[in-house]
């Protein structure tokens, strides 16, 4: 097949100019640098629109918005933040309540043949979704233990605990509700 120019129409760009000509030094070996000059057409290159309706760079690719977490996006990329709802009672909640106690730590230490069981007794400094530090009152030595390899605690006395339930809040001192048989 043979072009009545000697510029084939897929150099063209589908219609749209792209700001070079074929005159330009070649992009790869063995290409001709003494091709013929394309015509320029007078159709521009419809800007492309990322979040936000702000424009974005031909060739770019978009990132998404930094969201935190439990925000949400709306169509138009604007980030939603809500206010963090009652927290539930998840067990660092429960040793948050009862930091300064003594506490029995029973840990897991999967494919470990030295000690796959060890047992932590001491005091809750602090918390965290995936942390525990305590410290041993006899020898002050403190440890950072973390929550994955956790089976257990133990208190030897009462365990302080609140607990979000339908509108009001359990805790250890919330008295049980008995059932009386008719």
């Amino acid at each position: 097949m043979s072009y009545h120019n000697a510029v084939s129409p897929a150099s063209q760009g589908y219609g749209y100019s792209y700001g070079f000509s074929a005159a330009t030094p070649a992009p790869f070996p063995g290409a001709s640098v003494n091709a013929p000059t394309t015509t320029t057409l007078n159709a521009t290159i419809p800007p492309m629109m990322g979040m936000g309706g702000m424009p974005t760079m031909m060739g770019m690719p978009q990132m998404p918005p930094l969201v935190p977490s439990g925000a949400g996006v709306t169509p138009q990329g604007t980030t939603i933040v809500t206010a963090p709802a009652t927290e539930e009672s998840y067990v660092e909640n429960i040793l948050r309540l009862n930091r300064g106690k003594v506490g029995t730590f029973y840990m897991t230490y999967e494919n470990n043949r030295e000690w796959n069981a060890k047992i932590f007794k001491g005091v809750i400094e602090a918390a965290g979704r995936d942390h525990i530090i305590i410290s041993d009152p006899t020898t002050g030595m403190r440890y950072l233990l973390l929550m994955l390899n956790l089976d257990y605690v133990t208190f030897d006395g009462p365990i302080n605990y609140e607990y979000p339930f339908a509108g009001g809040t359990i805790s250890n001192t919330t008295p049980i509700a008995t059932s009386t048989s008719r």
